[in-house]
């Protein structure tokens, strides 16, 4: 017969060592957000005639959009893993990065409507998760 520790295991454990549950979602919809970014981006460079351009106040080519979201992507993914880690710095990362991608997806919608609308929604909870945390610990 095998002895146990008499310890009773918490599986929610290793969230609160992450910072609970709002860190750990807000961490994953960075990585998500700048994931996606990166892929639209990189579609964008590569392939610039996938996407129709219509008359629009915000014209720039799909090349630059396209290396817009490549250069945001990389720092919601750097954010994410900050958070994830438990950085100091990446709490306010995550905010200022997850805000500006939400204002470049927003100028992006009349080119890819619900990739952007997806990417904004992932934005938003994570900038409202970073700040409830902010809120609880601060």
């Amino acid at each position: 017969m095998a002895q146990t520790s008499g310890r009773v295991r918490d599986p929610h454990n290793s969230a609160r060592a992450l910072g609970g549950g709002l860190t750990l979602f807000a961490g994953w919809a960075l990585e998500m957000s700048g994931t996606l970014s990166i892929l639209l981006g990189v579609v964008g460079v590569t392939r610039d005639t996938i996407f129709s351009s219509p008359d629009y106040t915000y014209e720039f080519s799909l090349t630059a959009w396209g290396w817009i979201h490549i250069v945001i992507g990389i720092g919601l993914v750097a954010a994410g893993l900050g958070v994830l880690l438990g950085k100091s710095w990446g709490t306010g990362a995550g905010v200022l990065l997850a805000a500006v991608s939400l204002i470049t997806q927003f100028m992006f919608i009349p080119f890819y409507p619900l990739w952007s609308i997806s990417v904004m929604t992932l934005d938003i909870l994570a900038v409202w998760a970073l700040a409830r945390t902010i809120a609880v610990d601060g």
